[in-house]
């Protein structure tokens, strides 16, 4: 297991079954030691059980940004009751790296396979992660994380594209 992801799993199951947040590694790895936005998404029998990130570091590194959104996809996705200590065995971690979002001015620099995106409106905010099954276009994946943002109109919006890192 990649220690991106280890981490990950380490900071999930030390919060279920003690209620404590771990400390990250004391020699961080060149992943872990930088900054960047970070989502961490949870499974169980292939089925989504969690989804949290950031998309603009909160942390000072990396490795505590992982700890922060792992926690919070365990216990506190509105979408799901929080984890539990028998589910733990059954749990399956991906850890996503996000590159610095940039603006795009035409929907054609998007590709839903090899880009996330971010849709703003005001103070509205939505963010898709790339390469999701079932999210085949560029149309389908702005539907999507403008309804997550409650976005209903193309007025004054702006579109961010964005690479992952992807660990599993």
């Amino acid at each position: 297991m990649h220690p991106v992801v280890e981490l990950a799993k380490s900071a999930v199951e030390a919060y279920v079954r003690e209620g404590r947040i771990i400390e990250p590694p004391a020699a961080l790895t060149p992943e872990l030691a930088g900054r960047a936005g970070v989502f961490i998404c949870l499974k169980k029998r292939r089925n989504l059980r969690g989804c949290i990130g950031t998309f603009e570091p909160a942390e000072p590194n990396v490795a505590r940004e992982i700890i922060r959104n792992a926690i919070s996809s365990a216990c506190q996705d509105p979408r799901f009751h929080a984890v539990t200590e028998d589910e733990l065995p059954e749990l399956e971690y991906t850890v996503d790296l996000l590159s610095v979002p940039e603006k795009i001015s035409n929907i054609e620099e998007l590709d839903p396979r090899r880009y996330g995106v971010i849709v703003v409106q005001g103070i509205k905010r939505g963010l898709l992660l790339p390469d999701l099954e079932g999210v085949d276009t560029v149309e389908e994946q702005l539907r999507i994380a403008k309804m997550k943002a409650f976005i209903h109109t193309d007025d004054n919006l702006e579109i961010f594209r964005f690479r992952v890192t992807r660990f599993k």
